[in-house]
């Protein structure tokens, strides 16, 4: 069995993912039909609904094959990958209702850089962050990989402009698009992220939860995607849905 290298690049064909339970038939079934396993999150009760079985929130990818989950959640996901040959690590911090208890894991990693606000960041992730090597390039914004699609290893969409001011100021070698806010759906809240609906599908495909030409930038989307040699994949006809990401784990 071959892990993704990185948290959310690879390269290769995506084999298994890790998404919100409450996935829509339709985007499952677009994943299937790729030959694509699906393995759906549990419930966590202890945040607020919307995010509750949001993967890029109870946990955060290492990639190779280790996970460093939340205590809350810890023996769910030592059940729900037996026999994958993961590593799930405990983490620190249990996930609580009230932000900024909800964003200890929700660390985006950029290539080299890792984006978070990292006064509230898991000390497990941290320990591995800096055992790894990885840069920090600290965020206001908590919800980091939620606000970010990664395009590869030096390119990201966005919405948050205070994100691309932190990338600007920090020198870091990564691209950006910056977007429009919204038009994209999450359960009873106002609008989701860019990041929340996307996925590293292959080295040349981004998937969408939901169609992504109806998104007012969709033009702008397109032309950066194909910038860095990747085409959009849309997974379903319907407006797009913020799910916590698409997280890889299995590829070949």
């Amino acid at each position: 069995m071959k892990f993704a290298e990185s948290p959310f690049c690879f390269e290769g064909k995506l084999k298994t993912c890790i998404v919100d339970g409450r996935i829509e038939d339709e985007l499952e079934k677009s994943l299937l039909d790729r030959d694509i396993r699906v393995i759906k999150t549990p419930k966590c009760k202890d945040i607020y609904d919307a995010i509750s079985y949001h993967p890029d929130i109870q946990f955060f990818n290492c990639g190779k094959g280790k996970i460093i989950v939340a205590p809350n959640l810890y023996e769910e996901y030592i059940e729900l990958l037996d026999g994958l040959g993961i590593e799930v690590i405990k983490g620190g911090k249990c996930l609580k209702r009230k932000y900024p208890e909800d964003i200890a894991y929700n660390v985006c990693v950029v290539g080299k850089y890792a984006l978070h606000n990292f006064e509230y960041t898991d000390k497990e992730v941290l320990k591995y962050l800096d055992e790894n090597g990885f840069e920090r390039i600290s965020i206001k914004q908590g919800y980091s990989k939620c606000s970010i699609c990664v395009v590869d290893d030096k390119s990201i969409i966005t919405v948050d402009k205070g994100i691309v001011d932190s990338i600007e100021k920090s020198g870091a070698d990564i691209d950006y698009l910056l977007i429009e806010q919204g038009n994209i759906d999450l359960f009873d809240m106002n609008f989701g992220f860019i990041g929340g609906c996307t996925g590293i599908l292959s080295d040349s495909e981004v998937g969408f939860l939901g169609n992504v030409e109806n998104h007012p930038d969709f033009e702008k989307i397109k032309e950066f995607l194909n910038k860095y040699g990747k085409r959009y994949v849309s997974l379903s006809k319907e407006k797009l849905i913020d799910l916590g990401s698409i997280i890889p784990i299995v590829i070949e």
